[in-house]
């Protein structure tokens, strides 16, 4: 799935939900490349309900969200579907 996230420096969210509802092949398209690389090997394999759980509400700086929370919206965006 594509995510375009929004209030972030991130300009796309692209991951895999298995059958399962587990999150695979998450890659983010610009951001902080280390932050995100990061952020992408810790949910790897995850429940997509405990990371929306875990990665909801963030905020980066001032900013009201964050690319840790625009890819908790993306993953219920995929569960939605």
């Amino acid at each position: 799935m594509k995510y375009n996230p929004t209030g972030v420096c991130s300009k796309e969210i692209e991951f895999d939900l298995d059958s399962e509802h587990r999150i695979h092949n998450v890659v983010f398209t610009g951001g902080c490349n280390g932050n995100l690389q990061g952020i992408a090997k810790l949910v790897e394999g995850m429940d997509a309900e405990e990371a929306i759980r875990r990665l909801s509400g963030i905020k980066c700086g001032f900013k009201n969200t964050s690319c840790p929370d625009q890819l908790a919206h993306a993953l219920q965006a995929g569960l939605n579907k």
